[in-house]
């Protein structure tokens, strides 16, 4: 063997002397048995989590009913594809901020979500509103393959609904007193507009999670508010000193009434007692004149008499008395 140039030769292969090995079919036909076999596993076999269904196309058309949860089987290579669809699982979107971890301290997104939560209300006044939506997916044919895009088009849907409820009002309303109202209104409209476009999705729960005016106004809208409290506060005060004077005075005037109303009643029964009395006597009068005279004097002296103190009287006919000057218990004036 030489070597030219620094360089190895390269003996000369003779093709015609190489043969391919042998194979055995058994194995051949095990080989292939095994993969299909595992074909048939890895494409026909699939798992449904207990919350979930799954929506079964069989070239392209849908089977019915939906794949239950547990191990189920499909026809492999391609021919049917499933969808699994979370039926049992409550949804949720949220509008004007983003949840990035939850768990016992909830972290939110940093980013601005403005262009949802930027509504006009119905005095044109600015807020910004926060809100979630909590629904679940009852039929999952037609959450599927009936709307293109259901999840964005359900939020679009809810934004436009939450838009038009609170332009429908006003800002202390959507702020205050409306908000539970607003809830409702805006659930029971999402949920006609879901059943009218076939979304297959029902409506749980609309919360309004913060409701604020935008971060340029709040000092203004702080001193609007400070001064309706106070407003309030001076109004709450002064039906206080209402009901505490108020209802005494209605309460002398009506003791004063009642007095009026018993010592009439009194002047009236002693009036009529006195006419009756007057009366009888008069009539005893006309039949015994000289008596009920004489009857009458006596009675009258009988009453006048003991409130007039000690009197002596003195016949005025009577003669030879002598006055005594009654000195007991008595000063004598020079």
């Amino acid at each position: 063997m030489t070597f030219q140039d620094g360089k190895i030769p390269i003996p000369p292969i003779d093709l015609t002397k190489m043969k391919p090995p042998k194979m055995n079919p058994k194995f051949i036909a095990a080989a292939a048995a095994l993969a299909v076999i595992a074909g048939l596993v890895t494409t026909g076999l699939y798992q449904v989590k207990p919350e979930e269904v799954g929506v079964v196309l069989r070239l392209g058309r849908y089977v019915h009913p939906p794949a239950q949860p547990g191990l189920n089987f499909k026809l492999p290579f391609g021919i049917d594809r499933v969808y699994k669809v979370p039926v049992q699982r409550q949804l949720k979107e949220e509008f004007g901020f983003r949840t990035s971890k939850a768990g016992v301290r909830t972290q939110y997104s940093k980013a601005s979500f403005e262009d949802e939560s930027l509504m006009l209300t119905g005095d044109l006044n600015a807020a910004v509103v926060e809100w979630i939506v909590q629904y679940r997916i009852n039929d999952p044919f037609k959450f599927l393959f009936r709307v293109r895009r259901v999840r964005e088009t359900f939020r679009d849907m809810t934004e436009a609904t939450m838009r038009e409820i609170v332009g429908d009002r006003t800002v202390n309303e959507v702020l205050t007193i409306g908000r539970q109202e607003i809830e409702t209104v805006v659930e029971e409209k999402l949920q006609e507009l879901c059943n009218q476009y076939d979304t297959g999705i029902t409506v749980d729960k609309v919360v309004l999670q913060d409701v604020n005016p935008p971060d340029f106004v709040k000092p203004s809208f702080n001193e609007v508010n400070q001064a309706q409290q106070e407003r309030e506060k001076l109004i709450n005060q002064a039906r206080s000193e209402y009901n505490q004077i108020i209802p005494k005075a209605r309460g002398e005037a009506e003791e004063t009434i009642q007095n009026a109303e018993g010592y009439a009643l009194d002047r009236v029964n002693r009036a009529k007692g006195e006419a009756a009395r007057f009366s009888s006597l008069y009539a005893e009068y006309r039949k015994a004149p000289v008596v009920t005279r004489r009857r009458l004097y006596l009675e009258t002296l009988g009453e006048i008499l003991p409130q007039a103190g000690r009197k002596i009287i003195i016949d005025e006919e009577a003669k030879g008395f002598i006055p005594l000057l009654d000195l007991r218990g008595k000063e004598v004036k020079p």
